[in-house]
């Protein structure tokens, strides 16, 4: 059976209806819980029961909340969580992919994001209730707090449809702890970049299966799990991000033997299988219908896509390296599918200086080409568009990239309404452009990622690339784990610090001393960049997102308040 057509110019949230009445019997989303079982205990939604208890939901929350209202998600991964997503758009609420307060190291996250959102009712589910309960009384914002469970009773009601400039929900950035900034993403938003995502991914397959295990309140999880398959009426296989890092080999057995499936997340995930995964592991693994290994998120590897085909016996062409952020939903630019993921080696002296010459040096991953949106390589400092070849702040623009920050107007002005100096190249519109902060360049017409302004490793004039320093750290010394490369301020000016765990499975090669010695000589030597600090620790401890990635602002400030202590 092929998928029903739809109108392409209706909003995402309107065709769950479709579904429900053409196809209601057909599974829609489901959740595998190891947790409750490491064999999997199998919870889904058909189209129709997700319409039926999405809508009985939404007429409770009417009577909480008035049009605009937050609504918060407080809730782990499950088919709870999609119902509580989608009925808080039906009730014309902003809804706020949030998590559980059980989510180790990130209570201080929650509660800045709780109070900035202030929320007028939060969703959870009963394994929970009792500790979103106890949130929510600690906290100076009250809200009611609504517990999913069961099938909510069927006004007959239907749901008014979503209003393209209408807020469905709030993405704040898996990094934001302090000062948390909650994206606006509009319907149309949202539509606007499942399409693109469609579009350049996916193509016209009829019938495709999504899996995967990011959280849900992740801009990238919630648009590869939820919305993708929401546009085409697909099924959506998901598990806990947690079991997946128990088991990574739990995520490639559900992706195994699907005729059509895809699946996505950052280079770390690709990286952690690499260690984790034992021959054992992918015996019997059939792979052959993954049409789509999403990779985006954070900087992707050559390297790591490369060892990762290798070892699963992949097709090459099924790789794809991708490059978004939440400003812009999640999804700006990918290298395609049915093409094997291309690399660049670019000379290191010259991009420090804002040059890309291909040369003998590090190799970066292309990210293609920009889907359904412009992009911009720009100088950060006077506005103006930079020739390709030339590193620059990425900027974007399309019907994607949202409008402004929640309750923030000075810092989206900033962000959302940049308008380029001087001339306009190839009909480039003036604005409005989305400031990324992070750093690009276009060569052959594919964009490359090369940093972030932020994180940019500025000493005695240099530029440096806090990633291409931690790849260094890593390939010298075989018996670390993460690592994390950052400055902090030191004698009047800036100074390189490298902060490493030590691998679980170092053993006999855990030599402090030899490893910091040799930690400092391969970035002498790679990068002529000495270290003012080397500083080792246990396994967990370096400051990662709520996502998994490495949290270096969060690493610099622990390093320098513990430096303030000593």
């Amino acid at each position: 059976m092929t998928l029903a057509v739809v109108r392409t110019n209706e909003p995402l949230l309107d065709r769950l209806a479709t579904w429900a009445r053409t196809r209601p019997d057909d599974p829609a989303y489901t959740f595998v819980d190891y947790l409750a079982d490491p064999a999997g205990v199998v919870h889904r939604r058909t189209w129709g029961e997700l319409y039926r208890q999405a809508t009985g939901l939404a007429e409770r929350l009417r009577r909480l909340a008035a049009p605009g209202d937050r609504v918060a998600v407080l809730a782990p991964s499950g088919v709870e969580y999609v119902v509580a997503t989608v009925a808080a758009w039906y009730a014309g609420a902003v809804a706020v992919p949030l998590f559980a307060p059980d989510l180790p190291g990130h209570t201080d996250r929650l509660v800045a994001t709780y109070e900035d959102c202030a929320p007028a009712a939060v969703l959870t589910v009963p394994a929970t209730a009792a500790a979103v309960r106890e949130f929510v009384a600690g906290r100076q914002h009250r809200a009611a707090v609504v517990v999913i469970g069961g099938d909510h009773p069927d006004t007959g009601r239907e749901p008014a449809p979503a209003g393209w400039d209408d807020v469905a929900y709030l993405q704040y950035s898996s990094g934001s702890t302090r000062t948390p900034a909650g994206v606006e993403i509009t319907h149309g938003n949202l539509t606007a970049n499942v399409a693109q995502i469609v579009d350049g991914l996916i193509g016209p397959r009829p019938r495709f299966t999504g899996v995967n295990w990011l959280p849900l309140f992740h801009d990238m999880g919630l648009l590869a799990t939820v919305a993708v398959p929401l546009w085409a009426g697909s099924e959506a296989v998901f598990l806990d991000p947690v079991a997946f890092l128990m088991q990574p080999a739990r995520w490639l057995r559900l992706l195994s033997g699907r005729p059509a499936a895809y699946t996505a997340a950052p280079n770390f995930a690709y990286d952690y299988c690499l260690r984790r995964l034992t021959d054992a592991d992918l015996a019997g693994l059939d792979l052959r219908g993954v049409f789509l290994w999403l990779n985006g998120a954070e900087p992707v590897r050559p390297a790591t896509l490369d060892r990762f085909a290798a070892r699963l016996g992949l097709d090459r062409t099924t790789l794809c390296p991708a490059y978004g952020l939440a400003e812009a939903t999640v999804f700006v630019a990918a290298g395609g599918v049915d093409r094997p993921p291309r690399a660049t080696s670019f000379d290191r002296d010259q991009l420090a200086a804002g040059r890309a010459v291909p040369a003998a040096g590090p190799a970066l991953a292309s990210c293609g080409r920009p889907a359904g949106q412009r992009v911009a390589i720009v100088d950060p400092h006077r506005g103006t568009a930079r020739p390709a070849g030339q590193v620059g702040e990425i900027w974007v623009h399309g019907p994607n990239v949202a409008r402004r920050y929640w309750r923030r107007p000075e810092h989206s002005a900033g962000v959302f309404g940049a308008v380029l100096a001087g001339p306009l190249p190839d009909g480039l519109p003036a604005g409005p452009w989305l400031r990324t902060g992070d750093l690009g360049v276009l060569h052959d017409g594919e964009l490359y990622i090369t940093g972030r302004l932020k994180d940019l490793i500025i000493v005695a004039g240099r530029n440096h690339y806090p990633q291409d320093v931690e790849e260094t750290v890593s390939a010298a010394c075989p018996a670390l784990g993460r690592v994390a490369a950052f400055t902090v301020p030191a004698d009047g000016t800036e100074r390189a610090v490298v902060l490493a765990e030590r691998s679980r499975a170092a053993g006999p090669q855990w030599r402090p001393a030899e490893i910091v010695r040799d930690i400092r000589r391969a970035v002498w030597h790679h990068h002529d960049l000495a270290l003012h600090d080397v500083v080792l620790a246990e396994p967990g401890t370096i400051a990662r997102t709520t996502s998994g990635k490495v949290s270096r602002t969060e690493c610099r400030a622990r390093y320098l308040a513990e430096a303030a202590h000593a």
